[in-house]
């Protein structure tokens, strides 16, 4: 058996015995704890705290959720349709937002970080997102060096949209790719080419993007390793800095349209894991450096540079190095995380337009952390971004006694340990190569949130951990 053949086998197995359902930790505590108890009024609470920290750089993540067609797999908080005329209010009231909330945060203007997202931003056209644009820096000030980040549709995205975006500074993207495979293509409603993708992406390179990024989706119908795998050769081959491997989750009780796909045509659970072993090879052999749960990304690109020194960053955006300790979610469904709380604005664009017409902060959800929430949030941030947790920084920065207060999580990660996934010593928690595989598993040993519902037989909507 070749060295990569035997990795492969050595991987299918470890994601066996370790797949089960378990959070993500895009927040701790996670969106399974948000109540309707949160509103308005702590919102503009801890607006007023962030607002005393003027020289603190933002993060920004604006909600654009129209889509012209729908994409069978998706699982994202969208509006579809494709009379464009009905889109263009939204564009407004999201304007009026961005003033509600820079009124709140006073002379706070200064962004490190502003990821457009979706939905589909270049739904509309490059004159509308300019005019958005300028709405919003009206208000906000990029600092030096700031991320500005958009997710991109081959399909819908022209070069005038790179162009536009690039004008006002953009320099990171995001090209939703899926699977290559005509019939995998068919089956999810989502046809696009290699050629448009390439074309784009090489623009994007000419007005100075980098960071670019491509997201594919393992376990799609008619998915084989023969046909994924020649969709993984295109996608090395138009030499992304970034890539992102997605497990599908199918849940057609929560997103309806998906009832649309046949089962029977999906990848088996084994064939699921193959899949993603198959990618984490290929890109390994390529050069790439595995970046968190799922993400790829070349040695030279910020991300692994990051990683490198320890101080990767991940928020509702993604992965990050540019540290910015409050995050501001604009728009319908969007979160946002504000000093020690998170916030999650109205889903229906009918509730959040009366939000925003009252002159209303437009929050209907959240959660705000108590006890050890900072604690553990931190702890599982490190390992989630940087696959190991440092005791004494910790023990510095909270004041406590690191095995007195972890001791019931500590013997949850004895099994792991014993398996070869975590090294512990007196100093670090560390994943070791193959526990980085498995690093959402390694996370839910100190998570109590998961503990009491799990051991309650509450079980949490989760996606599988692999």
């Amino acid at each position: 058996m070749s060295g990569q053949a035997q990795e492969r086998s050595t991987t299918l197995e470890l994601l066996k015995r370790f797949d089960r359902p378990g959070p993500r930790y895009t927040s701790y505590p996670t969106a399974v704890e948000f109540s309707d108890a949160v509103g308005v009024e702590d919102l503009e609470r801890h607006l007023a705290q962030a607002a005393c920290h003027v020289d603190a750089p933002l993060s920004v993540y604006a909600h654009l959720p129209f889509c012209a067609e729908r994409c069978l797999f998706c699982g994202c908080h969208v509006i579809i349709t494709p009379h464009k005329e009905k889109a263009a209010p939204y564009l407004n009231l999201l304007g009026r937002e961005i003033e509600l909330v820079a009124e709140k945060l006073k002379g706070r203007r200064k962004v490190s970080q502003l990821h457009l997202g979706g939905g589909t931003p270049t739904y509309y056209s490059p004159a509308e997102l300019d005019a958005l644009l300028n709405r919003f820096f009206q208000f906000f000030e990029k600092t030096e060096g700031a991320e500005l980040a958009v997710e991109c549709d081959p399909r819908v995205t022209s070069v005038d949209h790179i162009d536009a975006l690039a004008a006002h500074g953009f320099n990171r993207i995001s090209f939703g790719v899926q699977d290559f495979t005509p019939k995998v293509q068919q089956a999810i409603d989502r046809v696009q080419s290699v050629a448009e993708t390439e074309e784009l992406m090489l623009r994007a390179r000419e007005r100075g993007f980098r960071g670019i990024n491509v997201d594919l989706i393992y376990g799609l119908p008619h998915q084989t390793l023969e046909t994924f795998e020649e969709s993984l050769k295109a996608v090395i081959a138009l030499g992304p800095d970034r890539v992102a491997v997605y497990s599908f989750a199918f849940v057609p009780w929560v997103r309806g349209h998906q009832k649309q796909l046949d089962e029977k045509d999906f990848p088996s659970r084994e064939q699921k894991f193959a899949l993603f072993a198959l990618a984490r090879e290929r890109f390994l052999s390529a050069g790439y450096i595995a970046i968190g749960m799922d993400h790829f990304a070349r040695p030279d690109d910020e991300l692994a540079l990051a990683l490198g020194e320890r101080r990767l960053r991940r928020n509702f955006q993604g992965y990050a190095q540019i540290p910015a300790e409050d995050v501001i979610g604009l728009g319908i469904s969007a979160i946002g995380d504000v000093r020690q709380g998170y916030f999650q604005n109205a889903k229906k664009i009918s509730r959040y337009g009366e939000a925003i017409e009252a002159g209303r902060l437009p929050v209907e959800r959240g959660v705000l952390l108590r006890g050890e929430d900072a604690l553990r949030r931190a702890l599982i941030h490190d390992l989630m971004c940087n696959f190991r947790v440092d005791k004494q920084a910790l023990l510095e920065r909270f004041e406590i006694d690191f095995e007195e207060t972890f001791r019931e999580d500590l013997k949850r990660l004895e099994p792991l340990i014993r398996d070869g996934l975590v090294r512990h010593d007196e100093r670090f928690i560390e994943a070791t190569p193959e526990g980085q595989l498995f690093v959402r598993n390694i996370a839910m040993c100190f998570d109590t949130y998961w503990r009491e519902k799990h051991e309650q037989g509450d079980t949490p909507v989760f996606s599988s951990t692999v």
